[in-house]
């Protein structure tokens, strides 16, 4: 298995007999290039929405490591993901790597072919030519194509009826008043889950009870665009993570794999760990939100909260802009829980020292220990107005859960 995070450098015997020398030290730059390709192909270039793009970027990465994992190389092999191709040796895992996630960007945005295909003859051009470069081309196109026949990125378009206006239930959000976001992603196939409704949460809480009492007076009082009780460091703080969260997450996760010099084998785990236990969680909340299609606060600041003892705000307004979806639980809750476990498991430590940047605010949040991470979420969705805090605890709870489940799938050891 694996010595830690870090391993070692060893001499390693190929299939056929040769002795082989494989640098298991050497800091891999292939994988965080393609993840920053693929990031400004998704959401630069395409546009695409965060649920689209974080979708994407799993597929790609998932198809990243299970070609550079079953080629193998220092300390042996981890479980295949999803796909495991035929056995070609020697093989490149640079490669391997960069052909996989070629060809799953390609599939996605074929307009920008012209563009990926020059990406790929860079990566390739670092290869030397031969057999390994070859087996290693051919290796990331199998896993590639299978990968997709597996995951297809295609979110559904379900149809989505608003409840009656009643308190409680889900209305359209000012100042756009737009549709309900994606309802269909709660029906994309997971990786790891057996199915999406695995964490579904209980039902939000009733609006007579403290819960919801005290959620709303706090979102009420920390969470307006003007006239709240938040500090400056506060203000920001809810409008850091208003960003597009594939984007600032990813970005992190490169800076993440920089500091820490990650080898091919470690990014391969690493950006399919988080990619994949991400988009999970992504599917779980999903599905939560739309079996109970709770209110956002502003819907229920402006009516009263459907409880007496509640003191109705007909003009509140959040301090960032209300996503177009049901407010229970948080996706960000979901989201930012589920990289916080995976940078915990990955570390072998809760001490994981990660930041975040955002170019909504220009600044820089670090994180000594996946708690705050964990933590800073959490208030970060009040003082942005668009939830209440007990959505977003729930949130945290089911990213943990998912991320179990992916840690169970993609984790363990085999011998090889």
């Amino acid at each position: 298995m694996l010595s830690g995070i870090l391993g070692g450098c060893v001499e390693e015997t190929s299939s056929t007999g040769q002795a082989e020398r494989h640098d298991a030290c050497a800091v891999d730059t292939v994988i965080p290039s393609w993840n920053a390709t693929a990031q400004n192909a998704l959401i630069g270039v395409a546009k695409q929405s965060i649920q689209q793009s974080a979708l994407d970027m799993a597929i790609m990465q998932a198809a990243v490591y299970d070609a550079v994992n079953s080629i193998g190389g220092p300390g042996g092999r981890l479980t295949q993901l999803a796909v495991t191709p035929t056995k070609r040796r020697p093989a490149s895992r640079e490669a391997a790597a960069a052909q996989a996630a070629h060809d799953v960007l390609v599939h996605f945005v074929p307009a920008q072919q012209a563009s990926l295909d020059a990406a790929l003859a860079t990566s390739l051009a670092a290869v030397t030519d031969g057999k390994a470069k070859t087996n290693g081309i051919l290796t990331g196109a199998e896993v590639a194509s299978k990968m997709l026949a597996l995951h297809n990125g295609v979110i559904a378009t379900v149809p989505y009826t608003y409840g009656p206006m009643d308190p409680g239930v889900y209305q359209k959000t000012p100042p756009a008043f737009a549709s309900a976001l994606l309802p269909g992603f709660a029906q994309v196939t997971p990786f790891t889950m057996t199915r999406p409704s695995q964490f579904r949460a209980g039902p939000p809480p009733a609006l007579s009870s403290d819960t919801f009492v005290s959620d709303y007076n706090e979102t009420k009082a920390y969470g307006p665009k003007t006239g709240s009780l938040r500090t400056p460091a506060q203000t920001e703080t809810g409008l850091f993570y208003t960003e597009q969260a594939t984007a600032q997450y990813n970005r992190a996760f490169r800076a993440y794999s920089t500091a820490n010099n990650f080898t091919i084998a470690q990014n391969a785990r690493f950006f399919a760990m988080a990619t994949v236990g991400i988009i999970d969680s992504q599917i779980a909340c999903w599905d939560t939100k739309y079996a109970y299609s709770f209110w956002r606060p502003v819907t229920a600041i402006r009516a009263g909260g459907g409880n007496p003892s509640l003191v109705a705000d007909p003009a509140w307004i959040g301090n960032a802009v209300t996503p177009a979806h049901p407010e229970y639980p948080a996706a960000h809750g979901c989201w930012t829980n589920a990289t916080a476990e995976v940078l915990k498991a990955f570390m072998h430590t809760n001490n994981v020292n990660f930041s975040l940047t955002s170019t909504i605010t220009n600044t820089t949040h670090t994180f000594a220990t996946s708690d705050d991470l964990r933590g800073e979420i959490i208030v970060a969705r009040i003082y942005g107005g668009m939830h209440y805090r007990n959505s977003v605890v729930v949130g945290t709870q089911m990213g943990r859960g998912s991320r179990r489940e992916h840690d169970a799938a993609l984790l363990p050891v085999r011998g090889r």
